[in-house]
């Protein structure tokens, strides 16, 4: 395949491509390539991916399913960094001795 055909493939398939981003799934190549993999990508960076045959357009079943996956993962790895912060409370001597004095009257 010469340059311009190269190119002209490119923009072909970029054309068809209607959002910004878009999850394109991975093809096996003859380079190690590992075919099934996910990503979100600018549709620049798709558009010459599927022109080189090393990944395709995700069905919308399995975009969605890949960003609910993303979100979940997102979403409990916020969790599990909120529940390792320690909350800390900084007292004056005052409120210090108040609480001390409140504890002794009981």
């Amino acid at each position: 395949m010469n340059m311009r055909q190269y190119y002209q493939k490119i923009k072909e398939v970029e054309e068809k491509i209607l959002t910004p981003e878009v999850v394109v799934m991975s093809n096996e190549t003859s380079d190690g390539g590992v075919a099934g993999i996910m990503n979100t990508v600018k549709k620049t960076v798709a558009s010459r991916m599927i022109a080189e045959g090393r990944a395709r357009l995700a069905t919308e079943e399995e975009a969605q399913s890949f960003r609910q996956e993303t979100n979940d993962a997102y979403r409990v790895s916020m969790e599990a960094l909120n529940t390792a912060k320690v909350q800390l409370t900084v007292l004056s001597d005052q409120e210090m001795k108040a609480i001390k004095t409140a504890l002794k009257s009981k």
